[in-house]
């Protein structure tokens, strides 16, 4: 068949599809309705987290509860309209939760987060996109004396089973390391592997222009229909049309609206979240990404300004944005850093993260859809995992032998069983 495929969306997520197509010489088409890089992948803490190999569970600790209960957390918001229809699947991710299941997870999980960063590296080269990235990894602090004892825990954990790096710092060390932060912190942890970047969308705008010049068209356009038709795929938008043997969905929250027409009922739900720039006051300016764990807030240096990124709130994907989730992350951050200046922006950027049940993407053939591929329920990791993703949709539609990692826990069908 025609080594030729249009890919929907154009997150991190797709561009990195359509160019580990481009790579093996697929011709590649790829549709969005808003430039590469705008939707979600634009608004993140850029952090390539090579670390993250436990997804983030749902809360099972009584006090933890209770506390998300007042809804007075910037670690997570909700809205009472919203909770209702989100009921199932907040079953199955607590299910999912259980310390034992947690760890079957991680494997799968982990084995993406694995080789996040040489497939980053890879398509950084690629696309001229070196500089966009800062090493020294980034910071998590903890108030709670418990807390940072059960994450050094887990810490350990991680480098023994996913070669994880990382350092502890008592209160004496974080001080020295950090004296720009307030003091009275019980510790943290620095991850030394991840990467940052210094502005995530610029990443996506490298990987379009590479793309662009290797010959891929790029459509913008409004999606009004995908239809099958023959062996292949049809695309239509406001005005123009393509067509392909295989097609490949990677549009984020919004791509479980597409599949329900082909009999695929995704059990998504969305964790939306909120960003913002500052200025930094004073003569010592936050180096690197800290991650203040009990305030749910990351306070991270780009090329604008300093990214104050809130925790998830649990709304309808279309609901109006509200104030209060940044609201109380800035209140927050500022007690922890003094420096953090006036606002830049002229309103807070809202994003979307699609989630699954069981905290594992969406990734390979819809069986009952002969050609049609979906890449997307990345949850907080779709800027971590997407090349990698990229790179195990390529090899599947290459029909390799032997992917880079077993792609059967990632199956759409999963859900159906």
């Amino acid at each position: 068949m025609t080594k030729s495929v249009m890919v929907v969306g154009a997150g991190i997520v797709g561009l990195s599809v359509a160019l580990q197509l481009q790579l093996r010489g697929w011709q590649v088409q790829l549709w969005d309705r808003q430039a590469a890089g705008e939707g979600t992948s634009y608004g993140n803490a850029g952090l390539i987290q090579r670390e993250a190999v436990f997804p983030q569970p749902f809360p099972r600790d009584v006090h933890e509860l209770w506390r998300y209960a007042g809804n007075r957390s910037s670690r997570a918001q909700y809205r009472w309209k919203a909770l209702p229809p989100l009921a199932p699947a907040f079953m199955r991710y607590w299910r999912s939760s259980r310390p034992d299941r947690l760890q079957r997870t991680a494997k799968d999980y982990g084995a993406l987060i694995r080789h996040c960063l040489e497939d980053h590296m890879a398509l950084a080269a690629l696309t001229d996109a070196s500089d966009l990235y800062r090493p020294g990894g980034w910071v998590q602090l903890f108030q709670d004396p418990r807390h940072w004892q059960a994450e050094s825990e887990a810490a350990a954990y991680k480098r023994l089973h996913f070669d994880v790096d990382y350092a502890v710092w008592d209160a004496p060390a974080l001080e020295a390391q950090l004296p720009m932060l307030r003091t009275g912190v019980a510790g943290a942890i620095h991850w030394t592997q991840p990467l940052a970047l210094i502005e995530p969308v610029a990443l996506s705008q490298a990987y379009l222009r590479t793309f662009q010049q290797r010959g891929g068209e790029f459509v913008r356009e409004e999606i009004r229909g995908l239809h099958k038709v023959g062996a292949g795929w049809r695309v239509e938008g406001e005005q123009q049309r393509g067509e392909a043997p295989w097609l490949v969905l990677t549009m984020g929250a919004w791509t479980a609206d597409w599949t329900k027409p082909f009999g695929y009922h995704a059990p998504v739900f969305v964790k939306r979240g909120y960003h913002q720039h500052y200025t930094q006051q004073g003569e010592t300016a936050l180096p690197l990404p800290v991650l203040d764990s009990e305030g749910g807030y990351v306070l991270a240096p780009m090329r604008r300004g300093l990214r104050l990124t809130t925790g998830a709130e649990f709304a309808r994907r279309d609901d109006a944005p509200s104030l209060r989730p940044l609201q109380l992350a800035e209140a927050a951050a500022r007690k922890m850093y003094p420096g953090l200046g006036q606002a830049l922006d002229p309103q807070p950027w809202l994003g979307h993260r699609p989630c699954t049940g069981d905290m594992l993407p969406i990734i390979g053939p819809l069986q009952s859809q002969p050609g049609l591929f979906l890449a997307f329920g990345h949850c907080h990791q779709g800027l971590t995992m997407g090349p990698s993703t990229g790179r195990l949709v390529a090899q599947m539609l290459e029909n390799e032998a032997h992917p880079f990692v077993d792609p059967l826990p990632y199956r759409p069908e999963r859900f159906r069983a």
